[in-house]
């Protein structure tokens, strides 16, 4: 697999990218989602499609700045990064029913949610871009992890989560006094003089520790289609940006798309495929690209019409809310 040369991008628009960022989560925190409130199906619609769109207009950006090869790259990187993302949907669900996280809390917890996966995605993206520029044959690695991560997918089926074992939720149950119930939206709160985590922050330390795993399978993907740090980082962060809507707006239908993990388990062999191969044949990144969109269409499409065929889904996934902060408490 020949290197490819290290790309430089000026600074300006690393910070000009990370302030367009602030921006818009400021607004989406301090405006729209200033009160706690279950996110509507038409919020959740309409905040989808503003991600997807600004994602969108960022990539076109970077077509007009770089070229039409950084353009397809970013698209692909996004798209990749964007549809494993659905993976982390499945567990949303399950963590927040296991906590009986009442719907007004659910966005408050995924937003900084969403910072602190930023931190740690934009981390582990130093570090691998590090790594290849060092030693190229990490990218061997990346893509014999990828694929046996997509053959796990493919023959492993289900989404298993534990939040019960959960090592860090351990942790803090251990060494941190903790509310018996929740606190309106609070992470902390003081009882009788003494600081006490509530069990808000508990589900945010499980969404954390879950998308760091996720992270360990994604991440990898995108250097299969390119080693450019700034497109790296910006299609990973462009595709979690668009994840808390994205959860609001699947999540009641979500065990609709029963071959969603068969088509992403595809996805996965196919791009650690293309890393193994890379020293033969160079695959062009619009037919990574197109093969990408191709199975992720077919999984989306046969899995809708299985499911409309079959008995429906419980209407709701999600526990219904209750009459008080107070009047449910989570499993200890």
């Amino acid at each position: 697999m020949p290197a490819e040369p290290v790309q430089h991008t000026p600074f300006i628009f690393w910070v000009l990218f990370h302030i367009a960022v602030l921006i818009v989560l400021a607004f989406d925190l301090l405006v729209f989602h200033r009160e706690a409130k279950p996110v509507t199906l038409r919020e959740a619609a309409t905040w989808t499609a503003i991600w997807v769109s600004l994602s969108l207009c960022f990539n076109a950006l970077v077509w007009h700045w770089k070229g039409a090869e950084k353009g397809v790259e970013f698209l692909t990187g996004y798209v990749i990064e964007y549809s494993l993302s659905v993976d982390n949907i499945f567990v949303f669900v399950l963590v927040f029913t296991y906590f009986r996280v009442p719907p007004q809390y659910q966005h408050r917890v995924l937003f900084w949610g969403v910072l602190g996966a930023l931190l740690m995605r934009g981390t582990m993206i130093a570090f691998g871009v590090v790594l290849v520029n060092a030693f190229h044959w990490v990218l061997y690695l990346f893509g014999a992890f990828l694929v046996f991560t997509g053959m796990k997918m493919l023959f492993h089926k289900g989404v298993e989560v534990h939040p019960e074992a959960n090592p860090l939720l351990g942790f803090c149950r251990r060494f941190f006094p903790i509310c018996a119930r929740y606190e309106g939206a609070r992470f902390v709160v003081k009882t009788e003089g003494k600081w006490m985590l509530t069990p808000l922050a508990l589900v945010l330390v499980v969404v954390e520790s879950t998308d760091l795993v996720f992270a360990v399978d994604s991440i990898p993907a995108i250097f299969a289609i390119t080693t450019d740090p700034f497109i790296v980082y910006t299609s990973n962060v462009c595709a979690v940006l668009g994840l808390r809507s994205l959860y609001f707006l699947l999540a009641n239908m979500v065990n609709r798309f029963v071959y969603l993990q068969t088509g992403l388990g595809f996805v996965l062999t196919f791009i650690g495929a293309k890393m193994l191969i890379a020293d033969f044949w160079k695959m062009p990144t619009w037919m990574s690209l197109g093969a990408v969109v191709l199975i992720l269409t077919v999984s989306i499409v046969a899995s809708l019409l299985v499911s409309r065929k079959s008995a429906p889904p419980p209407k709701a996934v999600q526990p219904a809310a209750p009459t008080s902060d107070r009047s449910s408490a989570p499993p200890r």
